[in-house]
């Protein structure tokens, strides 16, 4: 096993910090001048309705690693705006599935629009090889991020935070 690079991880680490912040603060200010618009935890309940739903609301909630109670909460919301319907499971009545509107889908793919239009923007003057190679590291650490927190979760300790 290779020494660790504390000093590398510190710089990783602020360059994370900074840009957390930024984001944070470019959604406050657009969900400011949007209100009716859907907060970033409860969106990222909407990404997984879309793309991967029909969902359980305790899968839902596995799979986003968050509480039962919240995303429960966060799917009340998501019904009232009209972008989410409960359908019974046609395997099992009794069952109740999150499914994504024709309105959540449409909201989705217009938000992912916008988000890609701007990162095209901001990333329009680095060569093609840099962007690749910018996205294919960004994956890569993502991708260790989640084993990494997988690793040191204990059993029964998911979605709890």
């Amino acid at each position: 096993m290779s020494e660790l690079d504390i000093e590398g991880a510190g710089r990783v680490g602020t360059e994370l910090v900074r840009l957390v912040r930024l984001i944070e603060r470019t959604y406050s200010q657009h969900h400011a001048i949007h209100p009716d618009g859907v907060d970033r935890a409860t969106y990222v309940l909407l990404v997984h309705l879309v793309d991967g739903g029909p969902y359980r609301s305790s899968a839902l909630a596995e799979a986003v690693h968050s509480d039962p109670s919240t995303v429960s909460r966060q799917i009340t919301q998501l019904v009232k705006l009209g972008l989410v319907r409960r359908v019974s499971d046609p395997a099992d009545g009794r069952v109740v599935l999150l499914v994504a509107t024709e309105e959540g889908e449409r909201v989705l793919v217009e938000n992912r629009r916008l988000r890609n239009e701007g990162i095209a923007r901001m990333l329009a003057s680095w060569p093609a090889a840099d962007r690749e190679q910018f996205a294919a590291l960004l994956a890569r650490f993502t991708a260790d991020f989640e084993q990494y927190k997988a690793a040191r979760t204990p059993p029964g300790a998911a979605g709890r935070r």
